[in-house]
């Protein structure tokens, strides 16, 4: 290890100093010693990458399509992945119940057109005074009540996808994406039984874990990508709650853009463009490999010159949180080119070890 840091010094040809922040290095020792530079990310830009990331669908996209009554599934229409209509016919079942609810509604319909016509005739005979007001109001009553039983056993059967006789044809609610099959051809299921799993793909929702160290300065409306495809939203929530494992926080963001290249339920990696403040307005993303620690300092070497010498300076930096494998630090100059390899040889004639 001595024999090491000496060559380091050696190849360098500058004293070793102790306190010095700029450490004088040509270009041919810079490649010999596998130095490597670039530039800081600026700020504004995407500072958050890299982010754990999964792909979910809205609830508000989903639908369950199941059986309205108990009965024998009779057909199935569709398969999962393939595409439907609103109102296309999904599944068809066999229902004994199906003929039950069309005969009470026509039991219904008879008992309230007989009711209609008692009340139509006991006004003309409370005009004649014929009878009591009582008698009226009762007829009235009877009407009413007669009315809505026949409106509910509609709606039952309407409710039920009735299509004559004992079958019930069951259609999309929505334009969609079939998810799932939850049943075969004759199988006998039980009312409320789901059949089909559909959902509309486009957009999508993207929940990121988001470090603690950076979630507040998340906002609503801030820009969402996810690098592996280039589909791009925004965030719509922040969430309040911390995940004691990860002290991380659940961003939800919303992919209107390029949703059709990703799929519900992916695991992937999405960049969050931090806005604009006091903050981010000065810090900068550089790999975590650029920072070193020295007297209770967080520092990055720069390539600096002085005088006629080319070199690197160790400029002292403030850490504002890690991403990933980058930190979030404040301090460097504008445009400043951070060195992201060789920090060990650096560091080495920086602060003088090997020195005899």
């Amino acid at each position: 290890m001595r024999s090491l840091l000496l060559s380091t010094a050696t190849l360098l040809g500058s004293p070793l100093v102790q306190a010095a922040e700029f450490v004088p290095v040509t270009a041919a020792q810079s490649k010999a010693l596998g130095i490597v530079a670039q530039g800081a990310t600026p700020p504004g830009q995407a500072l958050a990458g890299a982010l754990p990331a999964s792909i979910e669908i809205p609830n508000g996209q989903q639908r369950v399509i199941a059986a309205p009554l108990a009965g024998i599934v009779e057909s199935l229409e569709t398969s999962p992945g393939m595409s439907v209509r609103k109102g296309q016919v999904l599944a068809r079942i066999a229902s004994p119940q199906a003929l039950e609810l069309q005969r009470d509604r026509i039991q219904a319909d008879a008992q309230a057109s007989l009711t209609r016509q008692t009340l139509q005739r006991d006004e003309q005979l409370f005009r004649e005074g014929l009878i009591a007001e009582s008698r009226l109001q009762a007829s009235r009553a009877n009407a009413t009540q007669a009315a809505a039983q026949a409106s509910e056993r509609r709606q039952e059967l309407s409710l039920a996808q009735h299509s004559g006789g004992h079958t019930l044809s069951l259609t999309a609610p929505i334009a969609g994406t079939v998810l799932e099959q939850l049943v075969t051809v004759g199988q006998r299921v039980e009312q409320s039984a789901p059949l089909y799993r559909i959902a509309r793909l486009d957009p999508l929702v993207v929940d990121i874990q988001v470090p603690l160290s950076i979630a507040a300065r998340v906002r609503v409306g801030s820009p969402v990508r996810i690098p592996s495809t280039g589909a791009t939203g925004e965030v719509i929530a922040v969430g309040r709650a911390v995940d004691p494992a990860s002290q991380s926080v659940r961003v939800r963001g919303t992919i209107n853009r390029g949703a059709d290249s990703l799929r519900p339920g992916q695991v992937t990696a999405a960049d969050l463009v931090l806005p604009e403040g006091p903050k981010s307005g000065t810090e900068s993303q550089v790999p975590a490999s650029a920072v070193l620690h020295h007297r209770d300092k967080s520092w990055i070497f720069v390539a600096a010159r002085e005088g006629e010498a080319t070199g690197y300076r160790a400029v002292p930096v403030t850490v504002g949180g890690r991403i990933g494998d980058a930190v979030l630090v404040s301090g460097l100059p504008a445009g400043a080119q951070v060195v992201t390899g060789g920090v060990a040889a650096l560091k080495a004639n920086w602060l003088g070890i090997g020195k005899e």
